[in-house]
Order: structure tokens, then sequence, then C-alpha cells
């Protein structure tokens, strides 16, 4: 990246302290990376980020770590050193935003909690992600992503009618948080821009999941009504669901605006759905959700996949199908939109990559370098410090970097 490109980058000359590992905290700091950010990861030595060894391996990494982890910086530190700990305050006494995912009250027993570290400096803001958050009677327990999607409403309503509930496929009640990590960060820098102070930001992986919950609560308390799992379904909103098609795959079409589902009754030949005044809107439609689904499914049915979309799309009914990862990479309006990017990695292969979001006109992110190798910039980040090349090696020495 030449000095252009680096002036375009909205969060250029933004210091960032990555105390954290796996999805939540790593995954904020990979967007504010993404944007110019300076991050610098803190990893155990010998050992790193156990991201290093998750999902696919190939070459003895991850290969998601070249996405979790690119524009980062990585430092080898032993954070249950006093010494390694010494050199963190360091870190943070010069940083603007520290990102932590520890249990709650670890970095506090390490002398690197928020009241330490914001004597140091003041303009800290400090983000906490955690399991259940800084307070409340659950904040000690330990905290997956996996048991936030639970607690916050996600995972009950997973599945089909009478079956176990299933997972997402992906983290993500992690992604969610490290979202709204990064909204509280961005929030929090405006805020210093006014004040010159920094401040705490607070986010639990239940609380960023059952914010995405929608009506669920109000619904319960109005009437009691206890939402239930529905399958392909959107309970309340008709049509939107999945149908089988000729062949045996399957379609998912959102005909749920009242224009929409008027063109769709249209295309499926049931003029009568559609001028039909109790399905005019979609309180009525709900009520009849059954019929209209047999009737949309008796029509899919009957015709291939890309032909009942060919039929929907001169419609201007949204529809479309589930993509798997081969669809991803080579579907052209992902490759239109820069949404799959390649970059070689260091053992010389190319590697497919999701871009950058959100899309910026006049300041837009980067792809960067892929994941660093465990405490590659260690010596690079402690000669910023001050730190001697004496030093640096006794600390080596005594497995502290």
């Amino acid at each position: 990246m030449n000095a252009s490109e680096a002036r375009q980058l909205p969060l250029q000359g933004l210091k960032v302290l990555e105390l954290g590992q796996l999805i939540a905290g790593p995954f904020a700091t990979k967007l504010l990376g993404e944007f110019g950010a300076d991050v610098i990861k803190i990893e155990p030595p010998g050992t790193g980020d156990p991201l290093r060894k998750w999902r696919m391996i190939e070459d003895g990494t991850s290969l998601w770590w070249h996405v979790q982890t690119r524009n980062k910086r990585s430092v080898a530190l032993d954070l249950r050193s006093e010494e390694g700990q010494g050199l963190v305050r360091q870190l943070a006494a010069e940083a603007d935003v520290v990102v932590e995912n520890f249990r709650p009250g670890t970095l506090d027993n390490w002398g690197l909690g928020w009241e330490a570290l914001s004597q140091l400096n003041p303009r800290l803001i400090m983000v906490h992600i955690s399991g259940y958050g800084q307070t409340g009677p659950y904040r000690d327990k330990p905290g997956f992503g996996v048991i936030g999607e639970a607690m916050g409403g996600l995972r009950y309503l997973t599945g089909q009618p009478g079956e176990p509930s299933v997972r997402v496929g992906v983290s993500i009640g992690d992604s969610l948080s490290a979202l709204y990590a990064v909204i509280g960060t961005l929030l929090a820098l405006q805020e210093r821009n006014r004040s010159g102070l920094g401040q705490e930001i607070d986010v639990a992986l239940y609380e960023s999941v059952f914010a995405m919950m929608e009506s669920l609560l109000p619904e319960f308390d109005a009437s009691g009504q206890v939402r239930e799992p529905s399958g392909s379904a959107l309970p309340g909103i008709t049509p939107s669901n999945a149908y089988r098609c000729q062949g045996g795959d399957y379609v998912l079409i959102a005909g749920n605006g009242d224009s929409i589902f008027k063109r769709l009754m249209g295309v499926i030949g049931r003029d009568d759905l559609a001028n039909d005044p109790a399905l005019a809107h979609n309180d009525g439609r709900s009520q009849q959700a059954e019929v209209i689904d047999t009737a949309i499914q008796s029509w899919t049915e009957e015709r291939p996949r890309d032909a009942i979309l060919q039929a929907l799309d001169e419609a201007r009914v949204p529809a479309g199908y589930p993509y798997t990862a081969e669809d991803i990479a080579f579907d052209p309006h992902y490759l239109a939109r820069e949404m799959i990017q390649t970059f070689t990695r260091p053992n010389g292969k190319p590697l497919k990559v999701p871009g950058v979001l959100p899309k910026l006109s006049a300041t837009p992110g980067r792809i960067g370098d892929g994941g660093p190798t465990l405490g590659q910039h260690t010596d690079d980040v402690l000669d910023e410090l001050g730190i001697d090349h004496e030093t640096r090696a006794k600390l080596r020495q005594a497995g502290i970097i």
C-alpha cells in the first residue's frame, strides 16, 4: 500500500490493541483493520490464538486465519507474566482502543483492567466482549457464541416444529457481538472528539443475539404467546418460505409485499387468490398461510428451479435459492461487486477470501495482508516502544515473548 492509498483509509492513525482470541474480539478488530487501523494482536508464545488450528488446515495454518487476522500485526507475549503485563501497559498507554474478550475480571487480576489502563491513558477506549457482560448474576459464567445464541432466543426458533433445535452453521453470535463492538468503538471515538476522554464498551454475546429477535418479546408481553420454531417459513409474514422444485431443488420466495403477492399469484395462475380482498394485506394472508403455501408449492414442484427463478424475475418477485460455497465463488454478481477477492499466501498459493464491508465510495477498506505468522511483528512493535535488542533477547530467552 503506497502513501496515497494510506491517506484514503478512514481509520488511518488509529492504534488498536487486541487482547483476545478465537472469534468475537478478533473479528471486531479485523473490521477496524480493514479500514486502516493499526491492529496489534497479542498472542501467547508457542501456541498463539487457537483459531490458528480451527476448521480446515493447510501448511499448518487455518484457512480461516487468513480472513480473521488480515491486516494485523502479531506480537507473541505472555500476558500471565509480570514483564508481559508491563509491556501491555506500555502499549495501552499509546493505544486508542483496547479490545478484549476474556472472562470478566481476568484482565483486572493481571493489572490490565479498565481502572489501571485508563489511568495511564485517559483517552483510551476499552471494548469488553463476553458471554454475559461485565455485570449481572451471570457475569462470571463462561460463555461461547452458541450459548449466547441459545440465551438470546435464536436457538429455540431454529429447526422444524416438534424437532430438536439446530444451530446456524456459522458462529453468528460472535459475529453479531463483533459488529456491536465496532459500532460502540466508532460511537466512543466520536464522543472522544468532543470530550477528549475515552470510555468502556460492554458487549454481551446473548444481548447481541437478543437485539436481533424483532418482535419476540413484545408479542409475548402483549399476548403471552411464545413464538415457536417454524422451519423455513417466517410466521406472520406471508408468503415467505422455501418451496420444493421439480428434481428436488428448493427455491426461496418472498412474496409478502401486497403488490408483489398479486404478481406472484398471477405467475402461478391463481388470480382467485390475487383478487381475494381477504388476502390484500399481510395480516389477512398470514391467517391463510397454509392455503397460500400449498398453492405456491403445487406450482413449483412441477417446474425446474431455473425456470421458476426466470419466471419470478420477470414478474419482479423476490426469489432465490440456497447458495453453496461453490455458487458464491463463481457468481457474477459477487464478482462484479468485488466480494470475491484473491490474495497470495506466504507459500505462494492464491486464496479466495471475502471482500470488505461496508463499501465506502471515497475511503474504501482494504484486503491487505493475510494472517501473520505467530510473533511476526514482535520485534517491530517492541522496537517502537523503545525496548532495546538486549532486553528483547532476555525476554525471549525467558519465554515472555
